[in-house]
């Protein structure tokens, strides 16, 4: 069903003359800034019965009003204050995790093969990944930028997408920490524990601290940049990873010696469906998957107010990266340069918002028709 404007007063006015196209912002259509709660009307929700929930409902709906009464240029202009704010912290977190990964694999290993530990192999291994991830991650993100626009019109936000999907695949090599641990389970004759190196320890220790500040420090920056968000995942995951792996090589030498091949088998399957999962979750985006609701509500209620001309929105998809497909409504005795001027204007300011890579706008004249656009 199509989405109609009411009675009130519309949200801009346009020029009639083809050359002048400022607009000049009335009182929107919807009255959603009467649906705001004060603070003071907050707190005193949280004082009824599941308070706390109702409380929070009303506060998303506030942000998502602030959001949708915003215009888009402001949008876009605090989207470029706050991209060119964090870019020297978003490439101090890039190239920190690189360098940071490259002493680490290289001391992760050295405790591998120093304390001949499983546990402690498999969170090596999961090192020498990360820095394929970050040099894959660095590289892609120069690649797409620079793209031939004429060879590839769709840009590079989808690259960087194919690139996790193929390292993560490279994930399988844990099935070999498996298989190692599985025949060290089996054939292991005698039941004394295997030797304590406590510089392995203390080696695997130390890259469990710098992840620690680098997770840190990564958690702020992580929805400035896609890069930094997946750097922020990997310290997160090696968090537990290490951690884990020092309990149980240190519980093989210690208490139990079949604790240690225990241990990279539960690493390794952890590595593994961790991979999985973001796998399946890129192939989901590189499928079309729909944009969250939140952007898709910021579409709708931006193009219905954009002009007096447009008379109802028929249809607002939006998939990643974003790509965004809006259908306008508009009456059928618009003249032809009016409804190409108002769609081209409109499609140029969703281009202008955050995260969108391109837009298509079309104009109809009735909502009665069949889906268009679908093959059948």
């Amino acid at each position: 069903m199509a989405l109609e404007k009411t009675s009130a007063p519309v949200y801009f006015v346009v020029d009639q003359h083809r050359a002048d196209h400022r607009s000049t912002p009335l009182p929107h259509p919807f009255h959603l800034r009467e649906g705001l709660k004060s603070e003071k009307q907050l707190r005193e929700l949280r004082v009824l019965k599941n308070g706390k929930k109702i409380q929070n409902y009303y506060a998303r709906q506030n942000n998502l009003i602030a959001s949708l009464l915003k215009s888009m240029e402001e949008h876009t202009s605090e989207a470029r204050d706050e991209e060119d704010a964090a870019r020297m912290p978003v490439k101090i977190a890039v190239w920190a995790s690189l360098i940071a990964n490259l002493i680490l694999c290289v001391l992760q290993m050295y405790a591998a093969i120093s304390a001949l530990s499983l546990s402690l192999l498999a969170t090596g291994i999961d090192s020498v990944f990360d820095i394929g991830s970050n040099i894959l991650l660095l590289w892609l993100h120069r690649k797409a930028e620079s793209l031939d626009a004429k060879k590839w019109p769709v840009g590079g936000a989808r690259l960087e997408t194919i690139g996790n999907i193929v390292y993560g695949t490279m994930s399988s090599v844990n099935l070999v920490v498996i298989v190692e641990s599985v025949r060290d389970l089996i054939t292991h004759t005698n039941g004394s524990v295997k030797d304590f190196h406590l510089p392995s320890i203390l080696a695997v220790a130390a890259a469990l601290f710098v992840k620690f500040i680098l997770f840190l420090y990564c958690f702020s920056l992580r929805k400035n940049s896609s890069q930094v968000h997946v750097l922020w995942e990997d310290h997160r995951n090696d968090l537990w990873i290490n951690g884990f792996g020092i309990l149980m090589s240190t519980g093989g030498s210690k208490l139990r010696w079949f604790l240690d091949p225990m241990g990279a088998i539960i690493i390794a399957l952890g590595v593994i469906i961790a991979w999985g999962r973001t796998i399946y979750g890129q192939f989901e985006l590189l499928a079309g998957k729909t944009a969250p609701h939140g952007v898709l509500q910021l579409l709708t209620y931006k193009s219905l107010t954009f002009n007096e001309d447009i008379e109802r929105i028929d249809t607002v998809r939006a998939y990643h990266y974003f790509f965004v497909e809006v259908d306008i409504v508009m009456d059928p005795k618009t003249p032809l340069w009016k409804a190409h001027d108002i769609s081209e204007r409109l499609q140029c300011k969703i281009e202008a918002l955050p995260k969108i890579e391109r837009a298509f706008v079309h104009v109809d004249y009735e909502t009665s028709h069949q889906p268009e656009h679908r093959k059948s």
